[in-house]
């Protein structure tokens, strides 16, 4: 059997080897066809460290601990940096 792999955003790197990450879904209503959107997270294991905001690829895996199903494949997208965090103004 494949395993599943989804797209997500990452929300929260807070904690050791783990990333909370976001996946969006958009699915047709079925009585009123209009596109919904739909949301879920997911823990996954990640040896590398990530910023919050990368977009990433996760894939399927044993089971490593009681929320943790998941693990970080590849790095889509780079978190963009705000100007004030990026760059101190010096005031003279």
């Amino acid at each position: 059997m494949p395993k599943r792999k989804l797209t997500g955003t990452i929300i929260s790197n807070k904690m050791q080897k783990t990333v909370v990450v976001l996946v969006e879904s958009r699915k047709e209503h079925p009585k009123y066809k209009k596109m919904v959107k739909s949301h879920k997270k997911y823990k996954a294991h990640a040896e590398e460290a990530f910023l919050e905001g990368d977009r990433v690829v996760i894939e399927e895996c044993r089971p490593l601990s009681k929320e943790k199903k998941w693990k970080v494949t590849e790095k889509i997208t780079e978190a963009k940096k705000q100007e004030d965090e990026a760059e101190p103004k010096e005031e003279e």
